[in-house]
């Protein structure tokens, strides 16, 4: 794909994303990136990965443990320079512990001094281990309140890395905390400690640590890739939160797996976010016309109109109504 056609792609994302902007004010479905996440890197369409660059610019608040994300992100980008991540302003801090809130302050003055910025993430590194229910819920409602005040700016939640604690001790009750409210809320989560909880084979590991000790055993079996340092752990679970990462942008981006054939409008075999701007480029910019069997009238009106793009986005991003397929 030149740059000529990313540029366009682009230009009607963001028309499209102008849709999502009015829709989100009610609220999407919940976006867990977890261990099934990293599982489902390889299905994603290669045509979000190539606009990700583009879209986002995201102001990322971490320390060590954090890092490891972005640890993951070069490790996926040296396997396959296709993935070239976004812009990342990156701030040494954390969340800290029981309420400490000294984050929010910096994050809302580089928001308002950076309105080009549209996405925030937050980690964690010892501070949800011993921390208590209030002091998780400070998290959660200074979160909230900043989605609030930033609504164009999308906001990551995140867990805390595992401690060897298990099931019954504070770490996994303060992060099923955290699980339940972005489950509740329709929250986007990248689920730190569930990626590291897991090896590719779906064995469970509920008492390991951050230094994913499974890592060995696996890599001692299989060929797994390398990084010069993956802070406090083995590189390949920087390698599976990298996966995450990329997993969690493109279902920001609206992809979606289910397939509906009457809504398949560029006939790529999936309902997603490229359906919705190949509609808009048909019915506003001359562009090609809808690939059979799809005719672009998916809410049922039996008229190919604004409508159908917003009934689109309704169901990708707010649970609205699957299109009707007769």
């Amino acid at each position: 794909m030149n740059k000529k056609t990313i540029g366009h792609i682009g230009e009607l994302l963001i028309l499209s994303l102008g849709f999502i902007l009015i829709f989100t004010s009610f609220g999407y479905p919940a976006i867990i990136a977890d261990h099934f996440a990293a599982a489902e890197f390889d299905n994603i369409p290669t045509s979000y990965i190539e606009i990700v660059d583009d879209s986002f610019h995201v102001y990322y608040v971490h320390t060590s443990h954090g890092s490891q994300i972005m640890t993951g992100i070069s490790m996926v980008y040296d396997e396959n320079s296709l993935y070239y991540p976004p812009y990342f302003f990156e701030v040494s801090d954390d969340l800290g512990h029981n309420g400490d809130t000294t984050w929010v302050t910096a994050t809302r003055l580089y928001l308002t001094q950076h309105p080009e910025c549209n996405m925030a993430m937050f980690s964690w590194c010892g501070g949800a281990s011993d921390n208590t229910e209030e002091g998780i819920n400070i998290y959660l409602n200074k979160v909230n309140e900043l989605e609030s005040d930033f609504p164009d700016v999308i906001f990551i939640y995140m867990t805390g890395h595992l401690d060897g604690g298990g099931p019954e001790e504070n770490l996994y009750i303060r992060n099923n905390q955290i699980r339940a409210y972005c489950q509740s809320n329709n929250k986007i989560l990248f689920d730190f400690a569930d990626i590291e909880s897991y090896n590719p084979d779906g064995d469970y590991f509920p008492y390991e640590t951050d230094a994913c000790n499974w890592c060995y055993d696996w890599c001692s079996i299989y060929t797994c890739p390398t990084c010069g340092s993956c802070a406090h752990s083995h590189c390949f679970n920087c390698y599976l939160k990298g996966k995450g990462w990329w997993w969690m942008m493109a279902k920001i981006l609206g992809w979606n797996e289910s397939t509906y054939d009457c809504a398949d409008i560029n006939g790529d075999s999936s309902l997603n976010l490229f359906d919705a701007t190949y509609l808009i480029e048909y019915l506003y910019r001359d562009g090609p016309a809808p690939v059979s069997p799809a005719d672009g009238n998916v809410n049922g009106d039996t008229v190919v109109n604004i409508f159908d793009i917003v009934y689109i986005i309704s169901y990708l991003y707010i649970s609205g109504p699957p299109p009707v397929c007769e």
